[in-house]
C-alpha cells in the first residue's frame, strides 16, 4: 500500500484550522525564510527548509517547518537568523529555536513560538492545518 502525504506529528494542544496552501517545496531554499500568513492574512508567518530532518518536519527531507512570525510576548515581527536557525524578536530580544519546534531559548516571552501543523501533497504543495500555541493578539485560536 503506498504511503500517503507526509504530515507533521500532531501535538496535544493542536488547534485545527481550515487547510490553507502556503507554498510549494520548489519555492523553498535551504535556510531562507519564505513569508506566509496562516490561518488568515492577519497572522504573518514563515516557512523554512532547514536542510536536515527535524521533529515535526515535513517534505521529502523532513526538514520543512512553519511558524507564526509575531513574537508571543508583545507581537513584534521577528527576523530569521540562518547562522543559528532562530527567529528573533527585535523588541525585547526573545529567541526561538526553529530546529526544536519553536522552543524559546531566551527572552521575555512566556510561551514557545506557535508552530504550524504541515502536510505536503504529491505535487509538493505545502498546506498548514493547525497551530500548536496561541497566536499573538488573539484570545483564543478560533477564526
Amino acid at each position: 500500500m503506498p504511503a500517503g502525504p507526509a504530515r507533521a506529528a500532531p501535538t496535544a494542544a493542536l488547534v485545527k484550522y481550515p487547510s490553507n496552501r502556503l507554498g510549494n517545496v520548489s519555492e523553498l531554499k535551504v535556510n531562507e525564510a519564505l513569508d506566509v500568513a496562516y490561518p488568515d492574512q492577519d497572522a504573518p508567518g514563515v516557512l523554512l527548509k532547514l536542510g536536515k530532518p527535524v521533529e515535526g518536519g515535513v517534505g521529502p527531507d523532513s526538514d520543512i517547518v512553519g511558524f507564526a512570525a509575531l513574537c508571543p510576548h508583545k507581537g513584534f515581527y521577528m527576523n530569521y537568523r540562518p547562522d543559528d536557525r532562530t527567529l528573533n524578536c527585535p523588541g525585547h530580544f526573545s529567541r526561538f529555536d526553529c530546529e526544536k519546534g519553536g522552543q524559546q531559548v531566551w527572552g521575555h516571552a512566556t510561551q514557545n513560538l506557535p508552530q504550524y501543523a504541515l502536510r505536503v501533497d504529491e505535487k509538493g504543495d505545502i498546506y498548514a492545518e493547525g497551530v500548536d500555541e496561541l497566536l499573538y493578539g488573539r484570545l483564543s485560536n478560533t477564526l
